[in-house]
Formats: structure tokens, C-alpha cells, sequence
């Protein structure tokens, strides 16, 4: 199993000091934007794909490293109604292509979601009575041929896409990534196992893996905390705040921006086992191996309460501790 750090947290610094970072946390693999909702300021991504001088010489900085690149990220809404979903699209077409180019067997991407009438995208939740269920009904009609678009171009570049099943998306979870691939006869979409965006759902993220077996491609490692004011708020927590524009605020494409969590948000992103104990984490990569003993497993760092590199030393930490403790040889 090969375990490593998603780049984007470390885009404050160029590839090579990035690579270094991961050497450093004793970590062997790499995955790197190529579009979407984040930039690509680890991946050039015109000269890899005009020039194979300029392909090798990219792929020689990850050898000279020894680090491997195991994945390319392009997270974004290629379904939504606006333009930003065109250009997300060309993103994750284009970065297939890369993949391709690259070796690299697997593209991590969410898949989206339409607005079906609507000028925004519009995340149904609990379809409990037929009008929602209309909504959702043409959005999978969106959705079904432009994924079997990417599917068909994920077969002939030779790689693959991983679905992370993120809310506020049409695939958010075991269900509706096993729909996506049923509907599109898909042989080259499977999932990207994110805990953190299972456990707040109240989905047991071993549980999620051990019933989608062979369709996980591509595991982060990223963990969730449960606050105490769930109690009162719930994990559907909407008292997000709009900032203005003059405030420091990321921008998602277009005229979209992240939104300020509450300070007392009813659940956080945390490093790895500052959520969950490295026992259980144990149990998570032994799930994956079973599926795949060769599966890339990336930290992802979003606590906002420690460093970027801090953050990544404590994951790096319970992982190594998770894997002493694996009752499947390493």
C-alpha cells in the first residue's frame, strides 16, 4: 500500500520543496492538481502535453524525489448550469489526457451537479415527496451521457476515475456512486474512498469499502471531528456566512466563493486521528488492501487548527502507528 500526501496543501511551495516534504514524512507518493475548483501550480500542464521531453523531465523530478505520482486531482462541478461547469469539464477531460500521457492509473474528480431548471447546482438531500424526485430524475438525465463520455475516455487514455463522494454532488455516497456506475455501464469510474465526507454522514467509512469492494480505486486520508453543538445543529449545519469581497476568501470559479464555516460548526475537517484513534484507521487500510494491496492512499490536510506541514505530520504519524497495528501484512 502506498501512502502519501495530496499536494494542495502544500501549493505555497514549488514541486521539488513539496516532494521534499513528503520524503521528509517518510512517505513515498504524490497526487497534483490538474484543474477544477484548484489551480495547477505543481503540474505544467501545456508542455506535458505537447512535448515528451517536457513529460519526462516532469516525470524526473517525482524519480529524483522517490516519490511516485500516483493521482491527479481535478475537483470541481463539470455539470454545473453556469459556465464555470464548461470549463470544469474541459479540465477533467484535459487531465484524463494527462493521465494518460503520464501513466498515471487514476484521476480523482467529483462528479458534479446540475442545476435541472435551476441557475445554481441543487443538491437534493432526501427526496421525500415526487417533485424532488423530478428534480433528480433530470438531473441523472444530465448527467448519465456526459459520464459516459468521460468513461469512454478514461478507457482509451488507459486510466481511470475516481468519484469522491462529496455532498453537494450527485454521487455523495455508496448508493449513488454504485447508480452512476450501473446507468452508465461504466468499466473506468469507480470511487475515491474520502472518509471525512462518509463519517459525517453517519456512513462507517470500512463499511462503505467492504460493500463497494472492486469499485474503489483511490483512497485519501482525511479525517472529521463531531462537535458538540451537533447536538443542537445537526450535521446538516447551514449557518455558513458570505464574505465580502474584500475579506480573504477563495474563489470555486466564476463568481462562486467558499463560504465562513461557523465558528462553533457542528463537525470539522482534522488531521488523521484527531478524529478517529489510529486503531481504527488500521482497520480502514486493511479494508482497502483487501480490495487492493497496491492502492494509493494520499493524506489530505484541511484542520484548520494546525499547520500546513503540522497537520500533515500528525496524519503521517497515526498512519504509521495504523499500520503497525494491521491484522493484513503490510
Amino acid at each position: 500500500m502506498e501512502l502519501g500526501v495530496y499536494t494542495a496543501v502544500l501549493h505555497d511551495r514549488t514541486l521539488r520543496e513539496a516532494l521534499g516534504v513528503i520524503t521528509d514524512l517518510g512517505l513515498t507518493g504524490a497526487e497534483v492538481n490538474a484543474g477544477g475548483f484548484v489551480g495547477t501550480p505543481h503540474l505544467p500542464v501545456e508542455e506535458v502535453l505537447s512535448s515528451d521531453a517536457a513529460r519526462d523531465d516532469y516525470l524526473g523530478v517525482f524519480a529524483e524525489a522517490g516519490v511516485r505520482l500516483t493521482g491527479l486531482n481535478v475537483n470541481g462541478n463539470p455539470l454545473h448550469p453556469d459556465p464555470v461547469g464548461e470549463r470544469h469539464a474541459a479540465d477533467l477531460h484535459r487531465a484524463v489526457e494527462l493521465a494518460g500521457r503520464l501513466g498515471v492509473r487514476r484521476v480523482v474528480a467529483m462528479s458534479g451537479l446540475p442545476g435541472a431548471g435551476s441557475p445554481a447546482p441543487n443538491w437534493v438531500v432526501n427526496p421525500w415527496s415526487t417533485d424532488y424526485l423530478d428534480v433528480l430524475d433530470a438531473q441523472w438525465d444530465l448527467a448519465v451521457p456526459f459520464w459516459r463520455d468521460v468513461d469512454h475516455r478514461a478507457r482509451d487514455a488507459g486510466t481511470t476515475v475516481a468519484i469522491e463522494m462529496h455532498p453537494q454532488n450527485l454521487v455523495f455516497n455508496p448508493a449513488t456512486l454504485e447508480r452512476l456506475v450501473e446507468r452508465t455501464g461504466a468499466t473506468n469510474v469507480g470511487a475515491e474512498m474520502d472518509p471525512s465526507h462518509l463519517f459525517w454522514q453517519g456512513i462507517d467509512p470500512v463499511a462503505a469499502v467492504e460493500h463497494l469492494g472492486e469499485l474503489v480505486l483511490h483512497a485519501a486520508a482525511k479525517d472529521v471531528r463531531i462537535n458538540p453543538s451537533a447536538r443542537v445543529h445537526g450535521v446538516l449545519d447551514d449557518r455558513y456566512r458570505r464574505l465580502a469581497p474584500e475579506e480573504d476568501r477563495v474563489n470555486l470559479g466564476g463568481d462562486h466563493w467558499l463560504n465562513d464555516r461557523p465558528a462553533d460548526a457542528a463537525w470539522h475537517f482534522v488531521a488523521v486521528g484527531r478524529g478517529h484513534d489510529a486503531a481504527y484507521w488500521a482497520r480502514f487500510l486493511d479494508a482497502l488492501a483487501a480490495v487492493d494491496p497496491e492502492m494509493a492512499v494520499n493524506i489530505e490536510h484541511e484542520d484548520v487548527e494546525l499547520g500546513r506541514v503540522e497537520g500533515l505530520e500528525v496524519a503521517a504519524r497515526t498512519l504509521r502507528e495504523a499500520t503497525s497495528r494491521r491484522t493484513e501484512p503490510a
